[in-house]
């Protein structure tokens, strides 16, 4: 006997008769235990699942999220919208992804899956009323009205905060120590929080790590980018239990969590927040220095920290202050209760997307803004002019340039000046380096005091102190004054290097640089030699960046 006839009664036939919402339909289409989510053509489909799919050997991957290649009834039932009975279930396509997760769940267990080129995730569908006026009528199955229910959740936007460009790794506890209860108010605050984060494309990326005995990662930064595929995932975490070894998570989310293989975006900042009920079991230090190292600003929200008669019990009672990033107060957070976490939701995603206050992932490589002024005269010639491009070519290519990362813009002077491109107007390293690549010789007289003014108050007029650089590359003698226009560069915050070439007076060029003069200072003889400065030049941008910061 077909499944199909199982839905025809002996009493006449049996009409589906749909509630349409939006393109979805409503609809029940038979299927097969070991049909899979590629095998269906139509996003929101319901799908008919027959019962007893626990007794096949179907094939699942992942966990919330499926890789099209799983069996959509054995999904069904790993995710718990389905019983063992069957029944509708409304099936939603999704793009391909990294790293689906495994897991064992309602008598299934999933497996894990590098890459798949296309998903789709399950929720159950409305419930079908069948009115039967007579023996002899045709059974009417209308879809019952889906109750109203509040979210707890507010409505959150998918195309993501472009203003918390952040990939952000969340330790949460999941030991003895905080217990069931407790875990899952953890959960309702993991989820506001990343409510009010706005994942996306363009916004934060989220992770989660959970901390036992041993640290387990349940889904890496790219898993999820979609807010409401994100607190699905939240929502389903399972409790552990262990001991609450802190250090051991940092650790391991520090090792592997921000490559490139797992997700994590080159120039974007990386947060990690750890959230702990009392204290840890585990020594942070060596997992904390870890993290520093890496770039990594790790957040310490500690909840319900220990009581007086408690102390004797926590090993290191400095465990807060070696844990953060820096410990300035900034990167340590302190909640009295798990009853009272949602007033603290907005601060702490404040904290979170605060690219200002991240130190530790500010390097020289990635939080500097450099300006080339470039030597335009007709003295320079268009093959060497074409040479002072590749030299600031190959400065450029040592930084992280993004758009949170770091910037470069230029200007071309003779007796004018050229703004060629400004610090904001490209966000990737390939724009940014083709841009300076395109540079068209100008041809002209030379007055570099202008040119220093033109570009301190064009150039870096929308930024702050203490991260601009400016390099000054000139083959001559400035028409003009350059110790004033220089001086006021300073001033501002700018870090001045003078390059010279050829006939480029030394007194002029030490006028120009920042203190000390003798390392700001460089001159060659030829625009061939220009490329030997670019090791000096970066180590001396890095040096100053760490020396101001």
């Amino acid at each position: 006997m077909s499944q199909l006839s199982v839905l025809l009664p002996l009493t006449g036939l049996l009409f589906l008769i749909s509630s349409t919402s939006g393109s979805e339909s409503s609809v029940p289409y038979p299927v097969t235990c070991v049909t899979r989510g590629a095998d269906l053509t139509e996003d929101g489909v319901v799908v008919l699942c027959p019962p007893d799919c626990t007794q096949w050997r179907v094939s699942v991957f992942g966990t919330g999220v499926y890789a099209s290649v799983s069996s959509v009834c054995g999904a069904a039932v790993h995710r718990g919208v389905l019983g063992p009975s069957g029944g509708p279930v409304r099936v939603h396509k999704l793009q391909g992804r990294h790293n689906y997760m495994s897991s064992y769940a309602h008598g299934i267990q999933s497996q894990a899956l590098t890459h798949w080129t296309a998903s789709f995730s399950l929720t159950s569908s409305r419930p079908a009323v069948c009115v039967l006026p007579s023996l002899t009528s045709v059974c009417v199955c209308v879809a019952a009205k889906k109750p109203l229910k509040k979210s707890s959740v507010k409505k959150v936007l998918t195309g993501g905060n472009k203003d918390c460009q952040m990939d952000i790794a969340m330790v949460i506890d999941s030991s003895n120590n905080i217990g069931q209860r407790r875990f899952n108010l953890q959960k309702n605050f993991v989820a506001k929080l990343a409510a009010m984060l706005r994942v996306g494309q363009i916004g934060p990326h989220i992770g989660l790590v959970q901390a036992s005995d041993s640290p387990r990662t349940e889904f890496l930064l790219t898993n999820y980018t979609q807010p409401k595929e994100l607190l699905f995932a939240i929502k389903e975490l399972a409790y552990l239990g262990g001991d609450t070894n802190t250090g051991k998570a940092i650790m391991h989310t520090a090792e592997t969590f921000y490559t490139q293989e797992n997700g994590g975006r080159r120039g974007h900042p990386r947060v990690m927040m750890v959230l702990i009920d009392g204290w840890p079991s585990d020594d942070l230090d060596q997992a904390a220095m870890l993290a520093r190292e890496s770039g990594i600003n790790v957040f310490l929200v500690s909840v319900a920290k220990p009581a007086p008669e408690e102390l004797a019990m926590v090993r290191d009672k400095e465990f807060m202050k070696k844990a953060v990033c820096k410990d300035n107060g900034f990167f340590s957070y302190l909640i009295p209760s798990w009853f009272s976490t949602t007033k603290h939701v907005k601060p702490l995603t404040q904290r979170l997307c605060s690219l200002d206050g991240l130190l530790c992932s500010k390097t020289c490589y990635n939080s500097v803004n450099i300006g080339f002024l470039i030597d335009g005269s007709s003295s320079v010639g268009d093959g060497n002019f074409q040479l002072v491009l590749d030299f600031l070519a190959g400065i450029a290519r040592s930084f992280d340039i993004s758009d949170v990362g770091a910037r470069i813009g230029a200007v071309q002077f003779t007796y004018d000046q050229r703004l060629e491109f400004g610090l904001y107007d490209h966000s990737t390293k390939d724009d940014a380096i083709n841009a300076l690549r395109r540079i068209p010789y100008m041809s002209g007289g030379t007055a570099t005091g202008a040119a220093i003014s033109y570009t301190t108050q064009n150039l870096f007029r929308r930024t702050g102190p203490g991260r601009n650089f400016l390099i000054v590359v000139t083959d001559g003698q400035s028409y003009d004054d350059v110790i004033s226009p220089a001086v006021a560069a300073r001033k501002q915050g700018i870090t001045m290097y003078s390059v010279g070439v050829a006939w480029a007076p030394l007194e002029d060029l030490k006028a120009m640089a920042s203190e000390p003069k003798d390392s700001h200072t460089f001159f060659t003889r030829e625009f061939t030699g220009l490329a030997e400065f670019i090791p000096a030049l970066v180590r001396g941008i890095c040096r100053d960046f760490t020396e101001n910061n």
